[in-house]
């Protein structure tokens, strides 16, 4: 399911059930991906159990049965990083990269209330906005939600963090008040200043101490902001963070700038491998599936 397909319908509550319950029926019926199709409380109906536990709209979606499955609690706690500075509204027309970066937060909340984990989330710029307990109740998720409808909806803008603190010392500080073992998922596009500060990314290391798992989903436009794809004129380009602007024709720089391009992300996905972290590119044109399967991939090692 893409962005542009959801976005202009309903709240954030229903667009992230509808993103999940779509990437659910897409785990029933697809036979490739090697684990069981058992997920978030269903599993396949076999003749003798109780029918009234039949989830009927899963059926007219798959025409497959499936039962609710009831589980116990798992022990697992998850912490969603989001990113929300300025770069992150790009385009400016449509904030497609925060917008999809809220909606997959949605998603992963509810995906984790479904599995009734702890769960909290961290938003930042260039440092710490607001950091939620990590929950598992209803209240909790409508909670998270609220935060994160002033990013969907657009309503609140230029932040300042609650603290002092820059972008390495918040995520130290993260890292010494997370439990052990815990899920850490940061969203962010890493377009930030210090991407390459060797504090910042000792700062990530710091977060998988106590055998937490890191992941980092990178967050591109990657037609514009790889490939620099915008039509032979003239265009006024303005920096998102700083307000610099920059009036060119993005044909007349499109092969150099997309080698310079290439070359960061790279360094990036680099630099996650020699700090053993996930690392998953992400393009915000297309669906949430490979981020969300990402993700339950992820959370099933866990729980071995």
């Amino acid at each position: 399911m893409l962005l542009s397909q959801v976005q202009q319908y309903g709240n954030l509550e229903l667009l992230a059930r509808q993103v999940v319950e779509g990437f659910i029926t897409g785990l029933h019926n697809s036979p490739n991906h090697g684990f069981s199709v058992e997920f978030a409380e269903h599993k396949p109906y076999n003749r003798g159990m109780n029918i009234r536990n039949i989830d009927w709209k899963l059926f007219a979606r798959s025409n497959k049965l499936f039962v609710k499955q009831f589980e116990e609690e798992t022990n697992l706690r998850c912490r969603i990083l989001l990113d929300v500075s300025g770069s992150m509204q790009y385009p400016q027309e449509t904030q497609g990269k925060l917008k999809f970066a809220t909606l997959a937060s949605a998603a992963i909340c509810n995906m984790l209330k479904k599995q009734r984990d702890a769960y909290g989330l961290t938003t930042f710029n260039n440092g710490l906005l607001e950091h939620s307990q990590l929950k598992s109740n209803d209240r909790h998720y409508v909670n998270i939600l609220g935060q994160l409808d002033k990013y969907w909806t657009g309503s609140l803008k230029n932040e300042i963090p609650n603290e002092t603190k820059n972008l390495s010392s918040m995520l130290n500080y993260i890292a010494s008040t997370s439990p052990k073992r815990s899920l850490i998922i940061i969203l962010s596009d890493m377009l930030d200043e210090n991407a390459q500060d060797p504090e910042l990314w000792q700062a990530l290391q710091h977060l998988k101490h106590g055998k937490n798992e890191l992941i980092l989903f990178h967050l591109q436009d990657t037609s514009t902001e790889v490939n620099l794809n915008f039509d032979s004129r003239e265009y006024r380009f303005e920096h998102l963070e700083t307000g610099e602007k920059l009036v060119l024709n993005p044909s007349e720089i499109r092969q150099a700038y997309s080698k310079e391009a290439k070359a960061f992300y790279k360094t990036i996905q680099e630099k996650c491998l020699s700090y053993n972290i996930d690392h998953y590119p992400i393009n915000v044109a297309e669906d949430f599936n490979q981020l969300l399967l990402t993700f339950y991939q992820k959370r099933r090692r866990m729980q071995r």
